[in-house]
């Protein structure tokens, strides 16, 4: 199944393809999608990718990268952090909201081509994915932010975490229903976990400084209706820089087309489509001519940082913003629902 995809001062529909040609480009022979050329991969943003190139209509290439997690899945449930392009394992830390992600792109696949032999084969990947991230849960029902291979947990979770989190249970749980395998008990989890974003603030550790920890409960849909608006205007002006793009961090002035496009989500997952298709404009700064996005540049001397880093990631989340705005794929209300 594929659709034309495109938005105006953003993104032609032949542009979409040339990012689609550069991720296809960076997938390696046993599905892994590295950052960049011989770079490391972590599951999350490898996640990200695939999805992009479901939008892109590239569906064999999604697959074969939800093929490599399966793969190489823990017998626990879990993916490590980041694995090198060999395949060996850099960071060993098993980050839950690493793993539980690929129940959003799984579900987004299955929106995406209707495919169901395709799901109902990575379906127990991704029940052991999110079992294994229930099993870190704390008294107050909030998951870990991670666990050492000995077993050893951290102490505290994450406001941005938690947020994928729970919206990929709920993405699981959608799964569950339409394989017949009903699961709600994710779904009693995914509500605990969203009422202590709305009203526990407390529960996290503070990371006011990132820009992630803003936008993120209105991303995921945590956060709903006034208070989304009024949180996302309550952080615009400490993290946007007007015709620029989002700061990943508000004490410097680094501008990340990765943030900037998971900010537009954010706007669109609330209907404020104008300000999100004004955020992704202000991308284009950051695409290359062979369809990549630099991760950063630090204003305003406009340079790159990190040094001529061009990252899978950052060209995924803008794809995943165009459809959401233009709704051009079945699976274009994955944030937006």
């Amino acid at each position: 199944m594929s659709v034309e995809v495109a938005l105006d001062g953003v993104m032609s529909a032949e542009e979409l393809q040339a990012t689609a040609d550069h991720l296809v480009s960076l997938q390696l022979d046993d599905g892994m999608i590295p950052w960049f050329p011989g770079g490391h991969c972590d599951p999350w943003n490898h996640v990200e990718a695939a999805m992009a190139l479901d939008v892109a209509g590239r569906h064999r290439d999604a697959e074969a990268a939800y093929e490599w997690l399966h793969g190489i899945q823990r017998p626990d449930g879990s993916w490590h952090n980041y694995y090198r392009s060999d395949g060996s394992v850099e960071d060993s830390k098993l980050d839950t909201n690493v793993c539980a992600y690929v129940a959003t792109g799984v579900w987004h696949h299955w929106r995406s081509t209707w495919d169901r032999g395709f799901v109902e084969n990575m379906w127990p990947t991704v029940v052991g994915a999110l079992e294994f991230v229930l099993s870190t849960r704390r008294s107050d029902g909030l998951a870990l932010w991670a666990v050492e291979p000995d077993e050893r947990p951290w102490d505290y979770a994450l406001l941005t975490g938690t947020c994928s989190i729970q919206h990929a249970l709920r993405c699981g749980a959608h799964l569950a229903e339409a394989l017949g395998d009903p699961r709600p008990d994710w779904v009693l989890a995914a509500e605990v976990m969203v009422d202590a974003i709305r009203s526990r603030p407390g529960a996290f550790e503070p990371k006011e400084r990132w820009a992630m920890d803003w936008y993120y409960p209105v991303l995921t849909g945590a956060v709903r209706n006034v208070e989304a608006k009024e949180r996302m205007v309550g952080g615009w002006d400490e993290f946007a820089d007007e015709g620029l793009g989002i700061r990943c961090v508000s004490d410097e002035p680094w501008i990340t087309a990765s943030e900037t496009a998971e900010c537009a989500l954010a706007y669109a997952a609330m209907g404020d489509t104008s300000t999100a298709t004004d955020l992704l404009r202000w991308t284009r700064t950051h695409r290359r001519p062979d369809g990549a996005y630099w991760t950063g540049i630090v204003h305003p001397g406009e340079i790159l940082f990190p040094f001529d880093e061009h990252t899978s990631y950052t060209a995924a989340a803008v794809v995943l913003a165009v459809d959401a705005i233009t709704g051009a794929t079945p699976a274009s209300r994955l944030f937006t629902d």
